[in-house]
Parts: structure tokens; C-alpha cells; sequence
């Protein structure tokens, strides 16, 4: 290889060399490379081990397709032409196509420069997953001095006489000829008369759509069978249509024009293995204006649910509290700031403990801050559209938030301001059934028990007192039973 990168050895014409560099450079991928030598007629069955190794170099290994497949070179030199060329001529000729890859965001040095510079206009830092950081406030000014008044309101539409007088103007026809074209070209002249019934598939039909649509009735007639799947894409979008245009009753709950419209996804705790980091647990749309501490009092959890303590003894008992009421100290991280929520006096400082950690023995997580939850809304937070953050509460429930999605706020929206945070969709979650009747979802849950053959069990409340007390509520056999509290209660 010293031979080969010194330069020496054969003379190549500069036709060669300036048909190799433009079909390389005209690929997207390296294993476009190999595409381009093929139609060079460059590659040859005998030189598959020279091929290869030219790739190595470029990096593109492991790409080739084919290779062997193809007709053999017109001259020896452009044979030899893949494995002759000095690496120090390959950099010098691709040296002046740099300015345009970095004008396209392909160099890694300016992204990362760039990166840690904080730009208010949401562009990709890792392409289709995250932007770069931004102010979410500032992102709200920026659209706002950019929009008219009229794109900004919240009024619903003009009458149609209004429109009509704006069509006249606007196209220099009299109001009989405006008054025709809005009758023709209405919305409801594109629906259907109403005369047929759609739920009929004619049987002549041509349309092969229709045709599988009707022999998957006809099957479900002749099956009878419970469509899960379908039952929930009809319900999918059910809570947001309930919410969209609804206005208050009350003026001062009217949302005010130029509001910026957040989109989260709150997902599964990381202790649920089933569905963790995978399927997102709900789907909420919040104000700019809102605080944190709405958004945290908005988010339903399980684990806020459970009930402490054994209950084998004493089943009639009503539990004093709940986990919520006696652990209630939770925070959000955003971008290196830790927002707890201090509002009660028993809330403790969840965050000064992973500070501490992170800053003892240079672990490599420097400027961490602290801050608390109820003095800061969403405008004030600066963010990454698309990028993983954490809400954690119950000492160790922790729930990944991603922000998907920031706009104004449309007439079309919920502009009822008491409803926010409006929960628009939710994951329906299998139940626990009862091990007896498999029919009830489990209430209790019990460890150790002689009456039960697996360990834990799951009873619904009918069938645990029917089990382990007789009539008179004594208890049978030995077991301890803890309340318990399904996931699937939220569906």
C-alpha cells in the first residue's frame, strides 16, 4: 500500500478520473458507488478482491450488490484504476465539494457548533426526531408577528352575506352570479343525497373494495366473533371530537387569541415492562400559558392509586389513604433544569439527591439546576420538539414526555380554557381477571395462599370473600391479601 498511496505506478487520463469522481459524488449512499462502477464498466469478475478493498477505504463496506454479475472493463488501465489512485488525490479532489455538503447540514462539525447555539425556529438537530433548542415563547412571538389579525381570531366565520358581498368584490360579478356559485359550489353539494343507504352493498358491484368489504361482513355474520382491533380505532378518536369547537359558558374561560397549543405524549412507567417506551399512555394538548403544576395534577397514574398495608384480617376495612395523598412530591426535567413541585409542605427535594450524584466524581453531568414547578408555564421552558424528558413522582414512577407537536391555537379548537389540559387520547390497557370466574377484574391479590394454587393469585371481590371467610367472615386457611389496583381502571 505505501507503492499504492505514494502515487506511482500507472498514468490515468483525466477523463477516467473525472468520470469516476462525478459518479461517486452524484450517489447518495456508498452502495450507490458500486452502481456507478458497474455502469463504468469497471468491475470485473476477476478483481472482486480489489473491489472489496476499495470499498473498505471509502468506508462503504459491505454494500456491494452484484458485483460479480457484470461484464468485463474495455481497457486495463480503468481495471486497475479502482486500486491505483493515492488517497492523498482522493482528498484533494473532494476537498472543493465540502462547501456545498456543509451548506446541505452534512458536516459534523458545523451541526455540532451550531447545536449549541439555542435557535428559536424549530429545524432538525437529528434528522425525523428532534429539532434544535428552542424557547417555546419566543417560538409563539415569532408567528405572531408574522400573521395578520385575521388569521390570529378566534371569532368563527363570517355570515354568508358578508361573503357573498366579498366574493362580488373579489371576482367583479353581480350578487345573483355569487349567490349561483356558492349554491353550486357548496360543501353539502359534495355529500351524499341521502336517498341510498350505505350501509347496503349493491350486488353488482364493481368496485373490488366493495367486494372485500362484503365478504368480511359476510364472515362476521357466519362467526361470531369480538373485533378488539376494530372497537378501538372507532373509539380512538372519540375524546378529541368531543372537545373540538367547545367553547365556555363563562367569557373569562375563553381562551385568548395567539395562545400556543403544546402536544405530549406521556408514556407507560418504566416499572410496567409491558408496555414501557414504546406505546405513549396519553395524549394531552396544554397552553403555553399553563403552569407545570396543571400538567402534573393532570396525569393519572396507577401508582397514585395503590393502597399500603395487609388486609387478610380485617377486609371490610375503608384504607385511610391512598399513595397520592401521602407521597406527593413529583418533578419534571427539562434541559437540565430539575422542576419540583413544592407546593405542600410534606413535597420533598427529589431532585437534590440526582444532583448531588451527578456532580460527585466528575460524572460528566455538569449545571444541573433546580427550580420549582409551580412558578414557571410552558412558555418559559426551552425545549427540543420530539426529544425524550422525564416526569417522575412516587419516588421511583417515572414516565417519559415527549412534546410532538407546538402551534396556535385555531377557532376550531377547544377554547374552553377550564378544560386544559385536555386529555385527547388514551391506551386502552387488558385487564386482570379474576382466577375463579375469569370474568370480573381483580380487586384483591393475594401471597402465600394455601387456597390458591398459584402465587400471587388474582380475585375479583365476590369470589375472594367466597374463598378464604365463611359466612361469618372468619378467615380460612392461611394468606395474606393486599388490595389491588388494575391499570385498566383508566380505559
Amino acid at each position: 500500500m505505501c507503492a499504492l498511496e505514494s502515487g506511482c505506478a500507472f498514468t490515468l487520463t483525466l477523463k477516467h478520473i473525472s468520470n469516476f469522481l462525478m459518479a461517486g459524488m452524484r450517489s447518495r449512499r456508498a452502495g450507490c458507488l458500486s452502481n456507478s462502477l458497474q455502469k463504468q464498466g469497471r468491475v470485473v469478475q476477476k478483481q472482486t478482491t480489489s473491489v472489496r478493498a476499495f470499498f473498505l477505504f471509502l468506508g462503504g463496506a459491505g454494500r456491494i450488490r452484484n458485483y460479480k454479475s457484470h461484464k468485463p472493463p474495455r481497457s486495463c488501465f480503468t481495471t486497475l484504476f479502482i486500486f491505483l489512485i493515492p488517497r492523498a488525490f482522493l482528498s484533494l479532489s473532494l476537498r472543493p465539494l465540502l462547501p456545498a455538503a456543509k451548506m446541505a447540514g452534512c458536516s459534523s462539525s458545523s451541526s455540532n457548533g451550531s447545536a449549541s447555539r439555542r435557535s428559536d425556529i424549530p429545524e432538525y438537530e437529528t434528522p425525523e426526531l428532534n429539532t434544535r433548542l428552542l424557547h417555546v415563547g419566543t417560538f409563539g412571538d415569532l408567528w405572531k408577528e408574522r400573521l395578520r389579525e385575521a388569521e390570529l381570531s378566534l371569532q368563527p366565520e363570517a355570515p354568508a352575506d358578508e361573503d357573498d358581498a366579498a366574493l362580488v368584490q373579489e371576482l367583479g360579478c353581480t350578487p345573483e352570479v355569487a349567490a349561483e356559485l356558492r349554491a353550486v359550489c357548496r360543501i353539502d353539494a359534495l355529500k351524499s343525497s341521502g336517498k341510498e343507504d350505505t350501509e347496503v352493498i349493491p350486488k353488482d358491484t364493481s368496485l373490488i373494495t366493495l367486494r372485500i368489504r362484503q365478504k368480511a361482513l359476510t364472515r362476521r355474520k357466519e362467526t361470531v366473533t369480538v373485533d378488539r382491533a376494530c372497537r378501538q380505532e372507532t373509539f380512538i378518536y372519540e375524546m378529541e371530537s368531543q372537545a373540538i369547537g367547545k367553547r365556555p359558558k363563562e367569557p373569562e374561560n375563553l381562551v385568548k387569541e395567539g395562545q400556543l397549543l403544546l402536544t405530549l405524549n406521556i408514556f407507560y412507567p418504566v416499572i410496567l415492562q409491558k408496555h414501557k417506551l414504546r406505546k405513549p399512555y396519553q395524549t394531552m394538548l396544554v397552553l403555553g400559558s399553563q403552569k407545570l403544576t396543571e400538567l402534573r395534577d393532570s396525569i393519572s397514574c396507577v401508582s397514585d392509586f395503590q393502597i399500603g398495608g395487609e388486609f387478610s384480617s380485617h377486609p371490610d376495612q375503608a384504607p385511610e389513604n391512598i399513595s397520592k395523598d401521602l407521597y406527593k412530591s413529583a418533578f419534571f426535567y427539562f434541559e437540565g433544569v430539575f422542576y419540583d413541585d413544592r407546593r405542600y409542605p410534606e413535597c420533598r427535594d427529589l431532585s437534590r439527591t440526582i444532583i448531588e450524584w451527578a456532580e460527585s466524581r466528575e460524572r460528566g453531568y455538569e449545571n444541573l439546576q433546580a427550580a420549582k414547578m409551580e412558578d414557571f408555564t410552558f412558555n418559559d421552558l426551552n425545549i427540543k420538539i420530539g426529544f425524550p424528558y422525564l416526569f417522575c413522582h412516587q419516588g421511583d414512577c417515572e414516565h417519559i414526555v415527549i412534546i410532538t407537536d407546538i402551534r396556535l391555537i385555531h377557532r376550531d379548537d377547544c377554547l374552553d380554557r377550564s378544560l386544559y389540559p385536555l386529555l385527547t387520547k388514551k391506551h386502552w390497557l387488558w385487564t386482570k381477571k379474576c382466577f375463579v370466574c375469569k370474568m370480573y377484574t381483580a380487586r384483591w391479590v393475594t401471597n402465600d395462599d394455601s387456597l390458591a394454587p398459584e402465587d400471587p393469585s388474582f380475585f375479583c371481590d365476590v369470589c375472594f370473600r367466597m374463598l378464604h371467610y365463611d359466612a361469618e367472615g372468619k378467615k380460612l386457611g392461611e394468606f395474606l391479601a393486599y388490595p389491588y389496583v388494575d391499570p385498566g381502571i383508566f380505559n
